[in-house]
């Protein structure tokens, strides 16, 4: 471990946590588009699903050979190749012309910012100390609901004055500066030797990752609970305001800021008190067991109380998505699990059990809704069965996390 001096360090984080910033701008703007993009390409809530989750789907497939590339080759080149593909991804969105394009620019965009939070990761894993890993995970979560806040209230206003495909040749100056950043601030990484672990079958790779009881037990929570966390805040909390609880466009838009400016506190709040707690052996673990729970009663009231909560329910919401965030520990633990060199595979491994539960309860939510209105439910029955079902989900994985815990109790 080569640990960084405090002043390269903190260019390091700032180079790092402004592309992630842009990464979760990106990933959460299609919740404030959904209404404008619902009515001018006529999409089902079907299709939402699968436009939001496109970016999860693209950004899954790329984690696997991105933990090998990024133990092999570093933070820094891979992601500035990565970033580039970005770039792409937000010009072709911005020209599309029909649902197939905006789903192909999607897809190029996820996996255009698949690296964006596993290289400083990665990164962190080997130049700061185990505490401070801690705090920088948690900070660098806290700059991608900053992102979040700025793809809701912002966006919202700066669509009458530039348009949505405006916004998107925005989107790709920003990263490009951003790739300059990072370029002139991230370290290069030391080369790889010849012949690593790191090289060889994906499957042969990620065996040992695989294998390990402590990521097995997470894998179940860290799909539904993290995934469906990230899928509630990107993209289904706002839907719901519209069409359970009757909010007008910009009172959804106002409630998506609320809920992520509270995000973004949480994210500071864990930052500051992790070292702390790991110091009084609050490990992740327990600290998951215990809090976690919270967020299946917020879920469930939502889920119960429907279009009655009225304008309560963005704070339900917002206090859904604050509960939830005690599995976001899951993703250090991961890392601290496995030595240096494996880390980045570790990292991407666990992303990519994330981010395809994103996907599928994106897509699965839009799939339910649709299928229950076929039945002859209501929407607001739709939506409530749709949601109890995702309840089921997260409450069973998280029973499977207790039934293994012994084997992860001192992490």
């Amino acid at each position: 471990m080569q640990l960084l001096p405090r002043r390269t360090a903190v260019l390091v984080f700032l180079a790092f946590a402004f592309a992630y910033f842009l990464s979760a701008l990106v990933r959460a703007i299609t919740a404030t588009l959904s209404p404008t993009l619902t009515q001018e390409f006529a999409l089902s809530a079907g299709d939402l699903g699968l436009l939001a989750g496109g970016y999860f789907l693209g950004f899954a497939a790329m984690q696997l050979p991105l933990g090998r590339w990024l133990d092999r080759h570093g933070p820094k080149q891979v992601l500035l190749c990565f970033l580039a593909a970005a770039v792409a991804g937000c010009v072709a969105f911005s020209a599309a012309t029909s649902f197939t394009l905006l789903l192909a620019a999607r897809l190029l965009c996820g996996a255009g910012v698949s690296a964006c939070l596993m290289a400083p990761l990665t990164a962190y894993r080997r130049w700061l100390e185990p505490a401070v890993q801690l705090r920088a995970n948690s900070w660098m979560l806290m700059s991608g609901s900053l992102g979040m806040v700025a793809s809701t209230l912002p966006v919202q206003w700066l669509m009458p004055v530039l348009g949505w495909r405006a916004i998107f040749w925005g989107l790709a100056a920003c990263i490009s500066v951003s790739m300059l950043l990072m370029a002139w601030a991230v370290p290069r990484w030391p080369a790889a030797p010849a012949k690593t672990d790191a090289s060889g079958s994906l499957l042969r790779i990620y065996a040992e990752v695989w294998k390990h009881p402590y990521f097995r037990s997470l894998a179940p929570m860290g799909f539904f609970s993290y995934g469906g966390l990230l899928a509630m805040q990107t993209l289904w909390a706002s839907p719901w305001m519209i069409k359970v609880a009757h909010y007008s466009p910009l009172q959804a838009a106002t409630g998506m800021f609320w809920l992520n400016v509270m995000m973004l506190c949480s994210f500071w709040l864990w930052g500051w008190v992790n070292p702390m707690l790991a110091k009084r052996g609050l490990h992740a673990s327990r600290l998951m067991t215990w809090g976690l729970p919270l967020s299946f009663v917020f879920l469930a009231i939502l889920i119960a109380a429907g279009p009655r909560l009225g304008g309560a329910t963005a704070w339900l919401w917002t206090l859904f998505c604050m509960s939830s965030t005690f599995v976001s520990l899951s993703q250090p633990a991961v890392a601290m699990a496995f030595d240096t060199a494996m880390a980045g595979r570790a990292l991407s491994a666990f992303n990519l059990v994330i981010f395809m539960g994103v996907f599928v309860v994106q897509w699965g939510v839009g799939l339910l809704v649709d299928g229950f209105k076929s039945m002859g439910c209501s929407e607001i029955a739709s939506f409530q069965s749709a949601m109890s079902v995702f309840l089921l989900c997260c409450i069973a994985s998280y029973t499977y996390f207790l039934a293994v815990k012994p084997h992860n109790q001192g992490l």
